[in-house]
């Protein structure tokens, strides 16, 4: 099968000079409300009881059996400031979710039909993917007033391929602004290469470096409406700060490898008992 790709020349450039790309548009209203009001029925169906709490900064602390399990699961993962002293929801489970990950794209019928659509395989097909698989997807929330921080971080140090290959696909479901928590990249940063990797060690998991520092002043405000797709490499330094806005930032992202030059490695902290399905083979 040969896939062609959509990306122009020009496109193609920018993101290999600056590590990211915004395409406007890529996903219509139609899409974008079908993938939330499927997430919102599964949010109506979720226990509860059957989540945990998510964080970037101290993820090690709180990693669990949950955690390692929702690689082929689809699985909840509360805001760390969602509950009370006492351990209660401070408000409705809707409002207090921070994500769902890790395997929507495979067992829901609503994003595998955008993950594996043939618009996502052409971007994939200009960045010369061979055999791309899907290795993770995750709806993310942003919820007002509690949506946590993402810290500096390369999408390589969690989900490493000897050599690399990971391509994070974000689109954006709602209008991302600095007000509510939009992307922020530092343009370049790709070119440095991977400072660190997130692994397990044992029965837990570890960052193998400490944090490089960053200067903020460095990095750019990536605000796009609804429907518009972020492309960024794997070795892009990016983040994103909490929501302090009345709004939501609602998003849903894929992470995808080639499978057919690469080898995931063994110590990630995601490890699947069944190898992705590629999502063509060229």
């Amino acid at each position: 099968m040969v896939m062609q790709g959509s990306l122009s020349p020009d496109q193609i450039q920018f993101f290999n000079s600056e590590g990211y790309l915004v395409l406007e548009g890529f996903a219509n209203p139609e899409e974008c409300k079908g993938l939330m009001q499927r997430m919102e029925e599964l949010l109506e169906e979720f226990d509860p009881s059957e989540s945990s709490i998510f964080s970037t900064k101290n993820q090690a602390e709180f990693t669990a059996n949950h955690f390692y399990e929702s690689a082929e699961k689809i699985s909840f993962f509360f805001e760390e400031r969602a509950f009370d002293d006492n351990g209660k929801l401070k408000q409705p489970k809707q409002l207090s979710i921070n994500k769902v990950g890790h395997a929507l794209h495979e067992l829901d019928p609503e994003f595998v039909k955008f993950s594996r659509s043939d618009k996502v395989s052409k971007i994939l097909a200009s960045l010369n993917y061979k055999k791309p698989a899907i290795i993770q997807s995750m709806y993310i929330f942003k919820q007002p007033g509690i949506g946590g921080e993402v810290v500096p971080h390369q999408d390589n140090c969690f989900l490493y391929t000897d050599p690399p290959s990971c391509t994070a696909l974000w689109l954006a479901l709602e209008d991302a602004t600095i007000g509510n928590g939009c992307l922020w990249a530092l343009p370049k940063s790709h070119k440095g290469g991977l400072v660190r990797r997130f692994i397990r060690d044992g029965d837990g998991v570890r960052f193998d470096n400490p944090s490089p520092s960053y200067s903020f002043e460095d990095f750019v405000p990536l605000e796009v409406k609804a429907g518009s797709l972020v492309l960024i490499h794997g070795d892009l330094v990016h983040q994103s700060f909490e929501n302090q806005s009345s709004k939501s930032r609602h998003a849903y992202s894929i992470h995808v490898i080639d499978t057919d030059r690469c080898t995931w490695a063994k110590n990630n902290w995601l490890q699947r008992k069944v190898a992705p399905t590629p999502i063509y083979v060229s």
